[in-house]
């Protein structure tokens, strides 16, 4: 007969006895997030003993704690008073770009499933066209950039949308620096020919490119100008869809002018 066999006790917890699980988490660390929530609290400032009693820390604790943070960069001390550092305001500033970039990819997400179409998000920036957000899926794909799409601005509809919301100067000196060249059969052929139908472009009237950029698609981009800054929401389908162009076009200018406060805060995304 076997020997009887107890079931051998758990090991012993590497947590002291009694105490809650958050208690091993790095207290300093915590402290020095309270800290730093604390003086984000005050526009004008904080001197340590204020932090220290709103934050229930002992004073010697916070002043090393508040010395390390000074040394770090989160916060910066002026006449006694202790405010938030440079490095902490990076953080923040961080933050709110990703904020913006995750409303305008959800505003697109929801405009692509809306019309069944892929979105794309551009803006004219620093002299250049540039692609920020694009949403589609596997049965409504984005069109390649099989071309440059900064140097072939003339070509598609979201190139030729930014460039009628410039004013000619500044068309010329994008021409200047990328002159017009054919990509298809059906791209405009030089710089005086595009400067004529931009010219007639209506200041919000929506651009319609059949072809020009890629052959089998056609594309209608929405101008949106904010301020200084030139941008535009455009779609795209195939060409046998082509029907279908203006219609979702004219869908997606109402989706536009509802969520303009949105698009205004993702502007500088």
């Amino acid at each position: 007969m076997r020997p009887h066999r107890t079931t051998a006790p758990p090991p012993p917890s590497t947590e002291p006895s009694g105490q809650p699980h958050n208690a091993t988490l790095i207290g300093s660390v915590q402290r020095a997030m309270r800290l730093l929530e604390c003086v984000a609290g005050h526009e004008h400032g904080a001197p340590a003993k204020q932090l220290a009693r709103e934050t229930g820390l002992a004073l010697p604790t916070a002043y090393h704690l508040l010395r390390t943070l000074v040394h770090e960069g989160y916060l910066r001390r002026d006449k006694g008073l202790f405010f938030l550092g440079e490095a902490a305001e990076r953080l923040s500033s961080s933050g709110a770009q990703q904020k913006r970039r995750s409303t305008i990819a959800d505003t697109l997400a929801h405009w692509r499933d809306a019309l069944g179409v892929p979105v794309y998000y551009a803006v004219y920036r620093d002299g250049e066209i540039e692609l920020l957000c694009v949403s589609d899926t596997p049965a409504n794909p984005a069109v390649q950039e099989w071309a440059d799409f900064r140097e072939t601005g003339h070509a598609h509809a979201i190139g030729q949308c930014l460039l009628s919301q410039l004013d000619d100067d500044a068309r010329r000196d994008h021409l200047d620096r990328y002159p017009v060249r054919s990509i298809t059969p059906y791209t405009v052929r030089d710089n005086q020919t595009l400067l004529r139908r931009l010219e007639r472009t209506g200041r919000m009237e929506p651009v319609i490119e059949r072809q020009e950029y890629a052959l089998g698609t056609v594309c209608a981009a929405i101008p949106i100008t904010l301020g200084t800054t030139a941008a535009t929401i455009a779609i795209s389908l195939p060409v046998h869809q082509a029907e279908r162009l203006m219609s979702a076009t004219r869908q997606l200018q109402t989706e536009v002018g509802r969520l303009l406060g949105s698009l205004a805060l993702s502007i500088s995304i």
